[in-house]
Formats: structure tokens, sequence, C-alpha cells
């Protein structure tokens, strides 16, 4: 039912617009809070409350990933498409930009799932990860795997796919998983890169 919780919450923030950074403008000054959150994704969780669900897939190299073997590290958790050409680029070079201020020693994992299970190639990922300017200095793995197993994570984080006249029609949300393998707090696409700057930071201390 928690699950269901924040699906629900993220596809009311989404259907919202640019209702999205009012919310958050509103968690920052609500005046029953006695300070700021430690975070600015739209939600928010506390150290433990949350474990991340965990999954095993396979990556654009062909290994397995299973989310729990990443303990230890903080994570970058989001959904794309790799031959989208609208918004799935604009994240992901949002993203990259994040990704080249953080310090080498802050930088978290970056999971990228599938919404495209016969789309994402091999090929059409090193492409977009190229043009997307993802292939930093860091570690990106874009994992795919089974209609099954891809609707099963999609469900656990509250993300829609569905196809749409020869389209894929998806969530868009971002996740930072801390070093325990907790959700920290969720993005809804469109993000403030200097939030997630600040919050990356942050996490890779936790």
């Amino acid at each position: 039912m928690r699950r269901r919780a924040v699906a629900i919450a993220l596809v009311l923030a989404a259907a919202a617009g640019s209702a999205g950074g009012v919310l958050a403008a509103r968690l920052h000054t609500h005046a029953n809070r006695p300070s700021l959150p430690a975070f600015h994704g739209q939600l928010s969780w506390g150290s433990g409350r949350r474990p991340a669900p965990n999954f095993t897939l396979v990556d654009q190299r062909g290994a397995a990933l299973s989310l729990s073997s990443l303990r230890g590290r903080p994570v970058l958790l989001t959904f794309l498409d790799s031959r989208c050409t609208s918004d799935c680029p604009i994240e992901a070079r949002q993203l990259a930009a994040v990704l080249h201020r953080v310090p080498t020693a802050k930088r978290p994992v970056v999971v990228i799932v599938s919404v495209d299970r016969t789309g994402d190639t091999r090929s059409s990922i090193a492409k977009a990860v190229h043009k997307w300017h993802l292939d930093g200095p860091w570690t990106v793995r874009w994992v795919n795997g089974s209609q099954a197993r891809l609707s099963a994570v999609w469900s656990s984080y509250g993300i829609a796919v569905r196809l749409a006249s020869h389209d894929i029609v998806h969530g868009m949300a971002l996740y930072l998983i801390d070093r325990a393998g907790d959700e920290r707090t969720a993005y809804l696409f469109p993000f403030l890169p200097g939030f997630l700057t600040t919050d990356l930071d942050r996490l890779a201390a936790t």
C-alpha cells in the first residue's frame, strides 16, 4: 500500500506540472516545520525509513546487477528510454551536468532502468549515453530485463509506462538512495540541478 501511495503522489505531482515547483517551495516554507528538510525532492524520507525495493536486471554490458549489491555507495536511480527524443535527453544532459559538478569521491552510481524493453539495445544505449554526455568519469549501469521483471520494478517505484502512437509514454522520476540502501528523496522531472547537486553532496556524507 505504501508503494501505491507514493505512485499516486508522483502521478498527482506530475499532472500538476509547474505546481511541482510550488510544492517544493511550500515544503521549504511551511510554517509548521522548525527547519528546512534534509533533501529537496518532492518526497523525502528519513534514514532507515524506506528501504529501496531490490531488483536484479542485466546492464548494457551483459552483467547482472542487483540493487542490493551497491550497498555502501550512494545511488541515483532513474528511468529512461534510449530512443527518446523529447524529455529523456533533457533529463540525461542535466544529470551529466550535475555529475560533473560533484567531486569524484562523492559521485553516486547511476542506475538507469529501461522503459523500452525491446528498443533499448546495447547499441542504442551506447549511442544515447554518448549523445547525452553521460559517458563521463562515473559509473552508469543501464539495466533491462524481461517484461515481467521490468514491470515489477516500474510498479515498485511508481513509474507508469505505456505504449501510445508508436511511442513510449512513461513517468520521469529520480530516486536518491543512500549507502544503506534506503530511499532518501524523489524528484519529478523537471528538477532543479542546484538542488540535486546539493542533495548528492549531502547523500555522500550519510
